[in-house]
Formats: C-alpha cells, structure tokens, sequence
C-alpha cells in the first residue's frame, strides 16, 4: 500500500497488503514494507505500519491496535515499544500494527536544523496516525479485523500523539491507550523537554501552539475510551503528566481507567527489562479492560 500526503493532500493506490513483504514467526503473519507516506521531509522521508496479524482462523472479527512507539519525537523505539509489543497483542488475539511516524531525526537532536530545511514532525504526525486508521478500518475484513474496534496505543512521546489524535476529526480511534505519556507541552512543572523541541522545533516559542497541544487542556466531551498507564518513580516523563490528564479525563466524565504503579521507571514497554508490578501488571489489566468495552451496555464511543 504506498499513500503519499503533500499538505492535506492525499494520493492512494489500491494495493494494501498483497504487495507487500510477509514473513510468518511462532503463528503470526508480519507483513512489512505498507508504505503510508512519500514525501520530501528532513528527518524521514517515508513513513510505515508493520502489520503483525494472529493466524487466518484465530479470533475473527478481532480487535486492533495501531502502537506508537515513543522516542521524543526525534527517534523511534520500534522494538521494545513496537515489535515485541505487537507480538504480544498478538499472543491476545489482537491484531497489531506498528506505526513508524514522522520524526525529526536524532541529526537534529541538541541542534535544530529544520528551521532551515523544514521538517514536518508537526502536523505531519497526525496524518500519520490518521492515514493509519483509515487504511486499517478499509481493509478490515480482508485482515478479520472488527472495523469499529480499532485503537492507539502510544508509549511516551507516542502516548502524546495517540491522544492527540482523538479528537482532531477525520478518522479517530475506538480506545486510546497512553502509557507514561507525555501530556503537557505548557505546564513548566512538568513539561518533557525534549519530546516539546522534537514535536515543534523552532516553534515551541509559540505559547499558543504549546496550549493547543497540551493534552490536559483539550479533553474533547466525545472522547473514547482511554486506558492509562503510569509509574510515580519516572524519572524521564514527570509522572504528574500521568495525573494532569486523569484529572482532565474525571472532570470531563469520560469512560477510563488508570493505574499508577510505585515503581517501574520509563520506557518497559511490554519487557520485564525491570522486575516490577508495572511491567507485568499493565498487560493483563489492558486486555481485560479492552474486552469490557464491547462487553458493555454502552457502545465503545460514548
């Protein structure tokens, strides 16, 4: 599947998965090389989804889940917040896909480059996460995937984006599930400093645009579920990023569940890398959750 955006602009072509390079390990099918965007961009100049699909006959229709592997916005953790994520997912019966989106590229870290070669970390990631959605839901049947249970998962820098996304209009997530996000770019008690510079380069002077992406401050009232996760000992994303936006989240009456462990740092993704409750917990606690909302009485988006 190639899709290039120029602007708002979008060009597809007809070919999703049949083209594409697909491998098989321990039961799943990985379908590489789904080129979802081309374009001149400093940092990256193409952006992908990896599609880790449990076996044919397994789980039909199943639920999706698009992760976002954080990384600051200037670089991508693509295993341990990617690949060994979707794996596991698939172990669930979960499909995954795993989404390598626009970043600004660590030539670009400590010196900023683009404001003299452009570069499109923003808003270029939302297209990314929203083309991703798009092209999931269309071929939905064709991958056995339940078209109306279709979420984000993001971890860090990513988890800012997933929730980003929600809400922006055009295609949007079912769920949202942010794990020890980034929330706020304004709050100068906690805001990430570098994950700000690798979203907006030369524009994180703007205190608007710093506001408008501050996730705390945008809570929409149609927002879908969200599932988040924290830990009270990282030492990398100030943990009252996690509180910020659990506190927006109570106050606007929207359906989630959080879990704020005492110990497990930043970035465990899905590896016991850390002999944690946070590391083992969070993963049971999401699957039980995700199955709760179709279980409901209430539809996923409320």
């Amino acid at each position: 599947m190639i899709l290039c955006i120029f602007a708002a602009v979008k060009f597809r072509s007809d070919i999703f998965l049949l083209k594409a390079s697909q491998r098989v390990i321990a039961k799943t099918l990985i379908i590489t090389a789904i080129l979802i965007y081309c374009g001149p961009a400093f940092g990256k100049a193409k952006v992908t989804l990896t599609a880790y699909l449990p076996k044919a006959e397994e789980c039909r229709p199943m639920p999706a889940v698009i992760i976002c592997p954080g990384g600051s916005y200037f670089w991508l953790d693509t295993e341990g917040e990617g690949a060994e994520v979707a794996q596991w997912l698939n172990s669930e019966g979960i499909a995954a896909f795993v989404l390598n989106y626009h970043v600004a590229g660590k030539f670009t870290f400590g010196t900023d480059f683009r404001f003299l070669w452009g570069g499109c970390t923003f808003p270029a990631v939302l297209n990314d996460t929203q083309t991703a959605l798009l092209q999931v839901r269309e071929h939905a049947d064709e991958t056995g995937i339940d078209p109306e249970n279709i979420g984000l998962m993001g971890f860090s820098a990513g988890g800012h984006l997933a929730m980003l996304t929600e809400g922006v209009g055009g295609e949007e997530p079912d769920f949202v599930a942010c794990m020890y996000p980034v929330v706020t770019l304004s709050d100068k008690r906690c805001v990430h400093k570098r994950s700000r510079p690798g979203l907006l380069g030369a524009k994180q002077t703007n205190r608007i645009l710093r506001d408008s992406l501050s996730l705390e401050k945008h809570v929409p009232e149609s927002c879908c579920p969200v599932f988040l996760v924290g830990c009270l000992d990282d030492n990398t994303v100030n943990p009252l990023n996690f509180t910020l936006l659990d506190s927006s989240l109570t106050a606007g009456h929207i359906r989630h569940e959080s879990h704020i462990f005492p110990c497990g740092g930043h970035g465990f993704g899905c590896s016991a890398i850390t002999d944690t409750n946070a590391v083992y917990d969070w993963k049971p606690l999401f699957v039980r959750w995700l199955s709760s909302l179709k279980g409901a009485s209430q539809p996923v988006r409320q």
